[in-house]
């Protein structure tokens, strides 16, 4: 190992070392997407490190979503994430499309329900008002990428069908039939691991790394109108933010 440059730094796992490698090559353009890497047999000749060094950092950038497995081919670059900057107000559909993709939805269930107490908090609304739960995943270029449920307050949104969602954006529907404008919102994120009912829908298994995002949106006179939990694939997306000194 130590006459290896590129493998030689005795305080860091070798396995992690191989995984900065292998995200070099990525990250420089060396290896596109869809490219295919080198094989483990490959990977242990030049680096002289054993097969479980190997699996272990193929393993971690399979799991993170940088490269992919195909039975019986070999291991490939993936598509870049999708990114979404968090510095401005943003809707997935018109993000999506900017980016080039084709957006759609998966309705998975509309219904008149009674909220859990944690979400009539975030709604300001008693736990005895019904509330309209939208259950969708949100796909680009026929991908899944976000399982999401959102919760609307019944009396300010009090007949929401199938149809309505599929022809216009929530917040288009909103403001054309209820007069209800959103203009802010409130995220809070935190990572999480995707659970098995979850994953069947995100085309992932269960136990991959994904983002829990909790969004309030708010109207002019500053009531919140809906209430949204999402699960964002770790693998297909991220977010970044700009700050300026």
């Amino acid at each position: 190992m130590k006459n290896n440059p590129d493998l030689n730094k005795e305080f860091v796992p070798l396995y992690h070392q191989l995984k900065e490698t292998i995200r070099e090559e990525i990250d420089s353009g060396n290896w596109r997407p869809n490219d295919k890497i080198p094989s483990e047999h490959q990977f242990m000749g030049k680096y002289q490190v054993s097969r479980n060094t190997v699996q272990k950092a193929v393993d971690d950038l399979v799991h993170e979503g940088l490269i992919y497995r195909q039975q019986g081919r070999g291991t490939f670059v993936a598509q870049p994430k999708v990114e979404q900057s968090l510095t401005s107000f943003y809707i997935f559909s018109k993000v999506m499309k900017d980016k080039g993709l084709n957006p759609y939805d998966i309705i998975l269930d509309i219904d008149e329900v009674t909220p859990k107490k944690s979400v009539a908090k975030q709604l300001q609304i008693d736990t005895e008002e019904k509330v309209i739960q939208l259950v969708r995943v949100r796909c680009a270029n026929n991908e899944p990428l976000i399982f999401e449920t959102t919760f609307l307050p019944k009396k300010i949104v009090p007949h929401l069908t199938k149809e309505d969602v599929e022809k216009n954006t929530l917040f288009t529907f909103m403001e054309q039939k209820y007069n209800i404008s959103v203009v802010s919102s409130k995220e809070v994120f935190e990572p999480v691991l995707i659970r098995d009912y979850e994953s069947k829908h995100l085309d992932v298994k269960p136990g991959m790394p994904g983002l829990l995002l909790d969004r309030v949106d708010y109207d002019l006179d500053k009531r919140p109108v809906s209430y949204l939990r999402s699960i964002v694939r770790g693998d297909r997306c991220r977010f970044y933010t700009e700050l300026i000194k």
